[in-house]
């Protein structure tokens, strides 16, 4: 600190100082934290604790529910991920058809992918949405499980930062950016997330640690109906001098 000034950049050029910012390290609301810098997700698994601007900026149908991961010692850990009919599952009444896993490497991302709603012939995507997740969102049994890919998500390795955004017709634009552990890093951010179709959703590695999921969803795979929105971030270029060497003659 320069004691003999009361500019303490007095000795940096006019140039820099004109581009200096400073990083605001008060305590943002909640629903400011939640879409910008994202919030650990241990903070989710209460939702009946937030506060009304919290419960505002929560996407619909999106459900983040706590696990635990028994520590074994000198042997591994064990964690469940879920059971038939118990639980938030249980409550909305979700149980996946098809399971599968996947390996994020470190420093990875997944790009935005998005499965499509499945709409009764008889009601518009507006219409419908707002019956099912404002007018009776507890009416679990209204859903289309059988008919539209919803996601559940367990990670047992690493840790992740997930970004979803809510596309859907009829509903407010949100977005919720979160931080999971993995099962071998114990924490309260040890969670299971659901996700509904039309929310988009993406995840990004963090530290140097590969990340392993386990996901579980309500119909199995069809190529056509996973959607991928700004997910360049998958395809790595080559150098340059590679693709005119490739695309030469």
């Amino acid at each position: 600190m320069n004691k003999d000034s009361n500019d303490p950049w007095i000795g940096v050029s006019k140039n820099a100082r004109a581009r200096l910012v400073h990083r605001d390290y008060g305590t943002r609301p909640f629903a400011e934290r939640l879409v910008d810098g994202g919030v650990a997700a241990a903070e989710l698994v209460q939702e009946q604790n937030l506060d009304s601007a919290g419960k505002r900026a929560w996407i619909p149908g999106v459900e983040i529910f706590s696990r635990k991961a028994h520590q074994q010692q000198h042997r591994g850990l064990f964690g469940e991920l879920a059971r038939d009919g118990e639980g938030v599952l249980g409550k909305i009444g979700l149980w996946p058809k098809q399971w599968a896993a996947a390996r994020m490497y470190a420093q990875s991302a997944k790009g935005f992918h998005i499965h499509p709603p499945s709409i009764p012939a008889d009601i518009s995507p507006v219409d419908w949405h707002r019956r099912l997740f404002i007018d009776e969102p507890t009416n679990y049994g209204l859903r289309r499980y059988a008919e539209e890919q919803w996601d559940v998500m367990f990670f047992v390795q690493g840790r992740v930062e997930m970004l979803l955004r809510d596309v859907r017709e009829g509903l407010p634009t949100r977005t919720m950016r979160f931080y999971i552990d993995g099962d071998n890093h114990p924490s309260e951010s040890n969670v299971g997330v659901v996700v509904p179709p039309g929310v988009a959703h993406a995840l990004r590695v963090e530290g140097s640690e590969d990340a392993v999921m386990v996901y579980g969803t309500t119909t199995t795979f069809h190529p056509e109906f996973e959607g991928r929105m700004a997910s360049e971030v998958e395809s790595a270029s080559l150098p340059k001098s590679w693709e005119d060497f490739l695309g030469g003659k």
